[in-house]
């Protein structure tokens, strides 16, 4: 299996429909959910931004220019897509009186802060609830009756829990390109982070392409280690019951496959010898992460959107409303319903 998820198989029976995504930004909008409300005081500005066509990075740096700071000094939970219509939060670190822009007056061609508010914390990575997607699709094409059922379906299993081409990047070669890292070419620390990621990524696409193909993915198996919905609480294993199996079906826990790194893995049974066969395929990728002390963690098999609704705006555009915890991605639910260009 290469790096590109893309041949990764599917849990829905493939794709009914061909579109056009992303015809405009205004066709992908995603809304941030930090799931917490800043607390009006201290040394960090946070912003809440809505970008058109613009990156996420860029944005940040733009913001640092407008206050005279440092762009060390701002943060955000997480990248957005840059051809989309996105609303996110960054902190500016902003100590003492000085004086500082009027941010809901600012007028930029590719931004505009809609609320500013301080803040005792700065915003750390990662630290958000979920992402809410309103998609437009043009030019469907398809069984309609089949995507409604893949969609159906879709809202009562989820999707499998993939990693997004997102995070393995625009180009391929990552893996190879992490194989020489790992035989000591230098890198910069920042390519050396996307490098692990890509990897510990590939992974556990791997681990999860063979849970569905034997189409136990969203389903509990002896040797399972769970994770509880919309938390990071991981458990077991321990002895598949009625009341477990139960649980997975309600969507109140779910399996988990491996992020490899140091550490011992927890799976037994079937679901370890399936996880070690993956990791003694690629002894190499499994040996780097170790030596650059990633710690071993598991990530839920298994991604349940909420909010799920679709309308069909005309004859031929399919518009599609959903929300998803952070660390998935909307590409891997889109996936199953639409064959096109993402």
């Amino acid at each position: 299996m290469s790096d590109s998820p893309s041949e990764l198989p599917f849990a829905h029976g493939g794709p009914p429909l061909r579109g056009i995504l992303r015809s405009s930004p205004d066709d992908f909008f995603v809304d941030e959910a930090l799931g917490f409300a800043p607390d009006d005081v201290g040394e960090h500005v946070f912003l809440r931004v809505e970008k058109r066509g613009a990156n996420t990075d860029w944005v940040a740096r733009e913001l640092a220019r407008i206050a005279a700071i440092d762009p060390r000094a701002v943060s955000y939970a997480g990248l957005k897509d840059r051809n989309a219509v996105t609303r996110q939060t960054f902190s500016l670190h902003l100590p003492g009186k000085r004086s500082e822009p009027d941010w809901l007056a600012i007028e930029h061609a590719e931004f505009r802060v809609l609320e500013a508010q301080r803040n005792s914390r700065k915003l750390q990575r990662g630290a958000l609830e979920s992402n809410f997607f309103r998609i437009v699709v043009r030019e469907v094409a398809g069984d309609r009756a089949a995507a409604e059922q893949v969609l159906r379906s879709i809202a009562a299993r989820g999707v499998p829990n993939y990693f997004g081409e997102q995070r393995f990047g625009r180009d391929a070669g990552n893996l190879d390109r992490a194989r020489a890292m790992f035989a000591g070419r230098r890198v910069e620390r920042h390519e050396r982070g996307l490098l692990l990621s890509a990897v510990r990524s590939h992974l556990f696409n791997e681990v999860l392409a063979l849970r569905v193909k034997s189409a136990d993915w969203d389903r509990g198996l002896e040797g399972d280690v769970w994770t509880l919905a919309g938390t990071q609480s991981i458990f077991g294993p321990q002895p598949l019951d009625e009341t477990l199996a139960a649980r997975c079906a309600a969507g109140d826990i779910s399996p988990t496959g491996p992020l490899w790194g140091e550490g011992a893995l927890r799976t037994t049974d079937a679901v370890a010898d399936l996880e070690l066969g993956v990791a003694q395929k690629h002894p190499d990728l499994v040996a780097g992460l170790e030596k650059n002390e990633l710690r071993h963690a598991r990530r839920s098999l298994t991604l349940r959107p909420t909010e799920l609704q679709f309308s069909w705006q005309s004859e031929n555009d399919l518009q599609l409303e959903f929300r998803l915890s952070s660390g998935s991605y909307a590409t891997v639910l889109l996936r199953e319903l639409i064959a096109a260009a993402i």
